[in-house]
């Protein structure tokens, strides 16, 4: 048994799974009064309002969280817009995979379509999680057959007077950029023949992935389109209809949750936030990571959802937060995280086990991921803190894989040696959060949690927090255990048969 698969006494675990439980009730509770406190605050005024009311609370503006207005009615209005685009996609793509023709007029007048919808000068912003600002580096056009007219169509996509219009432009800008370095860099290793400018097209114009993403190689892309026999796997729609009320389940969820866990509204004001326990400060923290992520398995996930029902098989959803405790794995966007491996980490870095291949393989990854966020202060900082965190894990790694440690292990049993790396895991995982943390909130507020957990809270709340991260990560490695001996028997039964 390795160290993946060693088992623990299932009453640890169950003593793990009790302190989890209770360490989240009670830093639950701490941000739910403080929450309750700050109701009538001034300085939270233009995040909170009345709402819809449950138990005659108020809720948080979940439209000014996600960075825009207050009326819910241009809430609305865009996601009609969203799902018109996804709805006006589907003829087009239904004619093309079939008969295998490029049908790219046909998308593009779809696309010219819903974009030219009446504009609405009080729409407000949609999450920037996909569609970061266009930075100058990123304006600059790739010259690939065809790709400078891309700009100058997709302009034709979003017009009017209105907010949401640089959103939808800059967000449709940065992910043609990627399609097109994509589409040339398949064309340049295809070995025979080329692709032609309707294969761009379809690639680019493919609407439910236009705007937001997700963002496919086009290697992938192109075979999915290609194929001539459709077959739907078996309870795949059943799946596809899981999947689309688990959204809207997470959608009805989030609202009610905001109804009483000000999580985002909070730390605007570091004063009171201040005033927090270290135990609800180090939930606050941990719960604006969840947020961010819900929002983005939820966007990608309706997406995605659209995808399967034109038999793509796009890329999955982000790994849940609370499954992380590694740089490697750490990412709220897969399909730019499987473009950026692709084409630049794993080209360079290979196996990854080289300390130097590492560093330049890493550097040049978040050094283009800087440029496509948009360079600025904070995006400086969350690449240099992430892309050490990266390297800081294969510097120990390498370092315990010495002779005296690589010996010192393989006396240990595998239980033993999974408590250790569980213990080095916690620490990996609070420095997953603040180094995330910093961007998707403010850097002042992560500098109050890291010096409230590590300065003024040590050792007390250092190391009970610490604990109770560690019993998390073995919750964790428990369910991949699981996981990895489910693959297994799976691998088994393929040979037999």
């Amino acid at each position: 048994m390795g160290v993946v698969k060693a088992m623990l006494p299932s009453y640890e675990l169950g003593f793990y799974a009790l302190v989890v439980t209770c360490a989240v009730l009670y830093s639950g509770s701490g941000i739910f009064e403080a929450s309750r406190d700050s109701m009538n605050r001034k300085a939270f005024r233009d995040g909170i309002k009345p709402g819809w009311h449950y138990f005659g609370r108020k809720m948080v503006n979940f439209i000014s969280l996600v960075g825009g207005e207050k009326s819910r009615k241009d809430l609305i209005k865009i996601l009609n817009l969203s799902a018109g685009h996804c709805c006006l996609s589907l003829p087009p793509k239904m004619c093309s995979l079939p008969l295998h023709q490029p049908h790219a007029g046909s998308a593009l007048l779809c696309g010219d379509t819903c974009g030219r919808g009446p504009p609405n000068p009080h729409s407000s912003l949609l999450p920037q999680e996909g569609c970061p600002p266009q930075s100058e580096a990123a304006q600059k056009r790739h010259h690939v057959p065809g790709g400078d007219s891309l700009f100058l169509v997709q302009s034709g996509f979003v017009t009017g007077a209105f907010d949401l219009q640089d959103v939808l432009f800059y967000g449709g800008c940065t992910f043609t950029i990627m399609r097109c370095m994509s589409f040339a860099l398949e064309s340049c290793q295809k070995e025979e023949g080329i692709y032609s400018i309707f294969d761009l097209l379809k690639y680019n114009f493919y609407l439910p992935f236009f705007f937001f993403g997700p963002v496919m190689t086009f290697d992938q892309f192109h075979a999915q389109v290609s194929t001539r026999e459709l077959r739907r796997k078996d309870d795949e729609m059943k799946s596809i209809r899981v999947n689309a009320l688990l959204h809207v389940g997470a959608i009805v969820a989030v609202d009610i949750f905001f109804h009483f866990f000000y999580i985002l509204t909070l730390p605007s004001d570091l004063k009171f936030v201040n005033r927090l326990s270290d135990w609800s400060l180090a939930g606050l923290a941990y719960s604006n990571l969840v947020y961010d992520w819900v929002k983005a398995a939820v966007m990608f996930g309706v997406i995605n959802t659209i995808a399967r029902l034109d038999h793509l098989d796009p890329p999955q959803p982000p790994k849940c937060i609370t499954m992380l405790y590694i740089f490697a794995e750490t990412h709220f966007d897969r399909g730019i995280n499987d473009w950026l491996c692709k084409y630049v980490y794993d080209h360079i870095g290979e196996n990854h086990d080289n300390i130097l291949k590492e560093l330049v393989a890493s550097t040049t990854t978040f050094a283009i991921t800087t440029l496509w966020l948009g360079p600025c202060e904070v995006v400086y900082i969350w690449s240099l803190v992430n892309c050490f965190g990266l390297n800081f894990e294969l510097w120990v790694q390498k370092f315990f894989q010495l002779g005296p440690f690589a010996k010192l292990e393989a006396k240990l049993s595998g239980a033993m040696s999974r408590r250790i790396r569980a213990a080095f895991g916690a620490v990996n995982f609070w420095a997953i959060v603040l180094y995330n943390i910093l961007a998707l909130n403010s850097l002042e507020f992560a500098l109050l949690v890291t010096k409230r957990l590590l300065v003024m809270g040590f050792p007390v709340s250092t190391l009970s927090i610490w604990f109770i991260t560690y019993c998390g990560v073995q919750l964790i490695k428990e369910r991949e255990r699981i996981l990895a001996i489910e693959e297994e028997q799976k691998g088994d039964k393929a040979k037999v048969e």
